[in-house]
Order: structure tokens, then sequence, then C-alpha cells
């Protein structure tokens, strides 16, 4: 090669020019760019050689400049439009002729600079370049329209995450929502580090981040790893710092389906037949609906008359949203996918749509409804003498809550003697059940509530309005498991095996109350499900099955929907084979839903106890959890809440001491406490 022949080359993917200036061994040249910058390069590695004179180094830019002002891509658009037919290959030279009538060295080198960066109307062939066809032209172009439009997407994407974090209204679109949801799924991967107790680390190896979840994070310049993902979603005010990463990571629905709300509105609006045309008038009984008074879906009531013959009979009256679905349609399918209403500390997710669920579901004061009620004659004893179930119309006369009943009750209300007859045969039944082998076993437990990121806990007390309403409900379902045994009708069975308690004499040996009370309920049992009739050795009943919350729970809607078939003469809409699935499958979603209440509490819990580093808490050791490392199961008398501590010294079952919480962080499921001496609980309590 010529001394002074002006060639191109590339440094790192840019394009030089440089001049050739003298041999590099046998077979490399040196070349100096216009920087002054010494080159050794291999004829590979020269990607164009400008033809026809030589160059001094000082010259190269004077030539760059001339070259750029015939550098205009369009250009190219027409001359491929002359080629494109025939199809001929074209250099360089030819297309500077085409283009610019000229095949002088700057503008052969403009053609090349076209030819060569041009990803649109031709591709290198040899020295050569080809035409391509019309067809992969138009797919070229649909491409790179396609790639316009994904980064023009892009940067307004990026214009409101700005936006956002500047704490303005954002309204997103519908491809921000695509990423935003993505990245949504891979920040609730933090539920795996709570529920196992995995660390950070290996989350984030074990769950790479999905290719769009990469490409936001790492456009947005945040680390692409769940904990990342969860900052990114509070930043931009999406999620709250703490969103529920449980309920995400859950297959539990949260809103339901635009159809199933129209068949919803359309029941309300255009009530179907009652299948149920011979009811039973019990609308001259007084009806009392007992719960919360913040319960909103009210499925019992409870009733009381005395007979002509003397005979004293009490009813349960359960809510019938039966009336308003069918076996198979939109509603029942919604409810059996949901399984039952989830109960977290911030709100409620229900099992029907609302505008059902607390309307004409629900048993509402002042208002004939449609229940089934169960009509129950009792003998001295507490035991079912007789009853009857009905498909029946009702009207509540009073909406009570548990504390106007505890008040009724302790004052006596002349007025309403039914609330004293009722109260008394749940008494009645509950020394009938104890007498049947029922086994008690009482531990404080903690209701926790989130309103506006106010946390409160309150324990639910055993009084006598809840404990008169939990009788009244085990007796229907008592009742209602008797009648499916006696007429072979399959229904979701509950049972429970005859624990094996400890003998008493080592009973004996804990201390009383909670601790005893703790070690009896670790030897319970788990409660099970069948098609067939089971004893219930917990509540001390041959036969059990739960019919009283069906707007709530799955299972005892597939109780209604079995019994009254069968009351109506009509065949079961359930086989036993086809209950059985069902409830399989249900039963895996309740246990779902357990889970995620029980850790949802815990995280609330937890928070709780963290924003109260100061306040010393009085305490039980309830039960070893590793006795060899004193760690111990310990019970917050105030709150109900019974959690894990490490002690540094010897502590005995059923003592109480005082501790405050020295380290607590909820999202890594974290809880620390320390021991304080009196002196110092006495100065921080005062």
């Amino acid at each position: 090669m010529e001394k002074g022949t002006l060639v191109e080359f590339r440094v790192q993917g840019d394009r030089r020019l440089g001049v050739v200036e003298k041999p590099d061994g046998k077979t490399r040249w040196f070349v100096v760019d216009e920087r002054s910058q010494s080159h050794s390069l291999a004829p590979r590695q020269i990607t164009y050689t400008v033809s026809g004179q030589t160059y001094k180094t000082s010259e190269i830019k004077s030539f760059q400049e001339q070259v750029k002002d015939y550098l205009d891509p369009s250009s190219l658009e027409i001359a491929w439009e002359l080629l494109v037919e025939d199809g001929e290959t074209v250099t360089p030279k030819e297309m500077a002729n085409l283009l610019f009538s000229d095949s002088e060295p700057t503008l052969c080198y403009a053609a090349h600079c076209l030819l060569s960066d041009d990803k649109m109307y031709f591709k290198q062939k040899g020295e050569a370049y080809e035409p391509r066809s019309a067809a992969a032209v138009a797919e070229r172009k649909h491409q790179l329209e396609v790639e316009a439009l994904r980064a023009k997407g892009q940067q307004e994407f990026l214009e409101r995450v700005e936006q956002a974090l500047k704490g303005e209204s954002v309204e997103w679109q519908r491809h921000d929502r695509h990423r935003i949801e993505a990245v949504e799924k891979y920040a609730a991967l933090l539920a795996d580090i709570l529920r196992g107790g995995v660390n950070y680390d290996t989350v984030a190896r074990a769950y790479p981040p999905p290719a769009p979840v990469l490409e936001t994070m790492t456009m947005l310049g945040r680390p692409a790893t769940p904990q990342g993902a969860f900052q990114l979603l509070i930043d931009l005010g999406c999620w709250s710092p703490h969103e529920n990463l449980f309920l995400r990571r859950s297959s539990i629905p949260i809103q339901f389906p635009s159809k199933v709300l129209e068949v919803g509105q359309q029941r309300l609006d255009f009530p179907p037949a009652d299948l149920d045309s011979d009811r039973l008038d019990l609308t001259h009984l007084k009806v009392y609906t007992i719960d919360d008074e913040s319960t909103t879906e009210i499925d019992d009531g409870l009733s009381w008359e005395r007979l002509s013959d003397g005979q004293e009979r009490w009813w349960v009256h359960i809510a019938d949203p039966t009336r308003w679905l069918e076996p198979e349609d939109e509603l029942d399918l919604e409810a059996r996918k949901r399984g039952s209403t989830v109960y977290l500390p911030t709100g409620m997710i229900p099992m029907f749509p609302e505008l059902l669920a607390t309307g004409p579901m629900s048993l509402i004061q002042g208002k004939v409804c449609c229940a089934l009620s169960f009509g129950i004659i009792l003998n001295e004893a507490g035991g079912v003498e007789n009853y009857s179930i009905h498909a029946s119309l009702i009207k509540p006369t009073y909406r009570l809550t548990y504390e106007d009943v505890d008040e009724m009750l302790e004052l006596g209300v002349e007025a309403e003697p039914e609330i004293e007859a009722i109260a008394l045969g749940a008494k009645r039944r509950k020394q009938w059940r104890y007498a049947q082998g029922a086994i008690s076993i009482n531990m404080p437990e903690a209701m926790i509530k989130v309103k506006n990121d106010e946390i409160s806990i309150d324990i639910l007390d055993d009084s006598k309005s809840r404990q008169l309403v939990a009788e009244m409900m085990i007796l229907a379902g008592e009742v209602a498991a008797h009648y499916g045994k006696t007429n072979n009708i399959p229904l979701p069975f509950r049972g429970q095996p005859q624990p094996e308690l400890p003998p008493d004499e080592e009973l004996l040996l804990l201390p009383a109350g909670f601790v005893r009370a703790c070690a009896m309920r670790r030897c319970m049992p788990k409660s099970e499900m069948s098609i067939n009739p089971l004893r219930h050795a917990g509540l001390g009943l041959d036969t059990y099955t739960q019919a009283t919350s069906p707007i709530r729970r799955y299972s005892d809607l597939l109780t209604h929907f079995q019994l009254k078939a069968h009351l109506r003469g009509e065949v079961l809409p359930f086989t036993a084979d086809q209950l059985k699935e069902v409830m399989m499958t249900v039963t895996a979603i309740t246990q779902e839903l357990t889970m995620v209440e029980r850790q949802t509490n815990r995280y609330w819990a937890l928070e709780y106890l963290r924003r109260h580093p100061q306040q010393v808490w009085q305490v039980t050791v309830l039960m070893w959890l590793r006795e060899d490392n004193n760690l111990a199961l310990i019970l917050l008398e105030d709150l109900g809440l019974q959690l894990p501590m490490s002690f540094k010294r010897s502590v005995n079952l059923g003592e109480q001491i005082s501790v405050k919480v020295s380290h607590a962080d909820p999202q890594k499921d974290v809880i620390q406490f320390q021991e304080i001496i009196y002196q110092e609980a006495q100065s921080s309590m005062n």
C-alpha cells in the first residue's frame, strides 16, 4: 500500500480516517489518524481505501468536512428504487455516480459511508452492496417504526415517572400499567422472605428479574432486585410502605370481574324466581341479629318462643344467599374460586359482590328476608330433642352488638325476655357439650385493626354474648349435620380426631391458666373435612357441619345447596363424588386464605410493636420452642399476641416478666425483646 493512502478503520466501533505511513512488519501498516495517533492495522481492519490520490494527516479534517455535505440517508431510497427491480449489486463508486453524477474520492467515500451505515435498503455482499427486496424493506420500515414508537413510549414513561417521583398526579397509560404490573409481581417475591425466613440475597439469586422488569429497572437506574422493585413502587406512589405482599403473592382475587358484577346487578334488578315458593312464614317471631358493630354481612339471627304445650323452641335463622344464585352460575363459581371472605386488619375481601352480600343476602333489620331456619327443642340436659329445618321468611327485629347483649343480660331487660331465654339455652347447650367430652382451651385472641395507618389491637373477649352466639351456631351445625346423616345427604362434614391429652398429673405440674391451655392446644389434632359424618372431639359432637355463614364461607354455601334441594324433594345439586372434588378445591383455597390472614396479622402486630419501642409489656412464658437455646413462646397479655423470645437467663414456664421491644422489622419478619428489671419497668410505665 502506497504511503499517503487514506484509509478507513474502526476504533471501538467508531469510524476513523488515517493516512498510511509505513509498513509494520510483513503484513501490517502504521496508520496515523487525524488526532496524530498511530495505529498498527492488519489488512482486515481496513474497511475502506480512498483511491485516486495520496493525503497528508493535516488534510483529513478537510476531507471529512467535504464528505459531510453528501451524507443524506434519504438519497439512498431513490437509488434503491432505481436498482431494486434488477437486483444488481452496486459499488460505492457506482453509487457515487448514480447519486452525485461524479466519482471523485470524497463522493465515493460519501457513498461508502451511506451504504455501510444503511440498514434499510442495501445489504453488503463482498465489497459491493445488494438492494434488499421490496418486502424486506417494508418489514424493516415496520420494525423501525415499532422501535421508534417503543423509544417514544419509553421516553414518555420516564417523564411520567419523574412526575410521580415529584409527588405529582400521574395518569398511567396502558403500556405503563403493563410495566408496573410486571414490577409489582416481581416485588411480591419479598413475601417468600417473610414466609420462609429466606434472606434477601437468596431470593434475588433464586428469582432473577424477567426481561420486562430488568429493562424497566435498568432504564430507571434502580437495582433489579425484589426489594429494589418494592422501593420503586413505594416511591411512585403505587404501593404503600406496608403493601400486603402476602396477598399480592397469593392467588386471592381482590376485585370482582366486571361480568360477575353485572350478573349481581341483574339479580338485584330482576330477582330470579324463588325455588322455595312455600317458605315458612316466621315474620311473627322476634329476631335478634348479634354482631360486631363493623359487621356488614349479617348472616345469622336468633329467636325463642314458648309453644302451646309449654315447651321452648330456639330458632337459628341463617341468611339464604342461594335464593339469589344457582350451583355453577357466575356468582357461585366466583364464590367457589374465593373460598371465603378474607378478613385482614386493613379490611375485608368479600366472597360475594358487596351489593348482594350486604344487601338482599343479609338479614337486614326491619326487612322481610329469606332465610334457612333451624327450629330446635332441647331436652333438660341440653341435647337436641327435636328439630325442623325450613326455607323461611323472617323479619329481623333488632340489630344488636355484642356489647348491647352483654348489657341487656347484665341488667335483665324485662322487655326482652327472649334474650335471657336464648342465653339460658346457650348455657344449657355448653354444659351438655362438655358432658359429651368437649374440650375448652381458652387463649386470648388479638383483634388487629388498621385505619388511616393507625393500628389498634384489642383482645377478643369471651363475653356471655359471644358465647351465646357461638353456642347457637354450633347447635345449628349439629342439627344440619344430623339431618344430612339421617337422610344420607353428602355434606362437607367437619370433624376432629380425639386428642391424646397429657395425663392429669402431668398437666397439674404446669402452671394453671395460659401455660396449661397452651400445652393442651399443642395436643389438639387438626380438624378434618369429609363427605361422610365425623365426630368432632373438640366440640363434643358425634356429627357436625358448618352451615351458619353461607355469605362468608363457601363450604357453608355447599351445605345450604344440598339441604335446601333435599327439603324441596329435588335431586341434590352435588353427588358425593362431585362434592368431594369441590371440597378439595375449596379446602386448598381456604388454607391459603388462612395463611394470608395469619401472616398479615403478624406483620401488623410487629409493626405495632415497632412503633412502641419504649412501652413496657408484661408477658408470660408459655412454652419452650428450643429449651436448649432458651428460646420460648411468650404471651403479651395486654395484646393477646404470642411471639418468640430468646432469654439470656433461665426462666420458668408461667413466669411473668417485663420486656421491651429491642428490634422489630415487619418486612423481614424479625422481632426481638429484651427483659428489663423491675425498677426500669416502673420508671418506663410512669
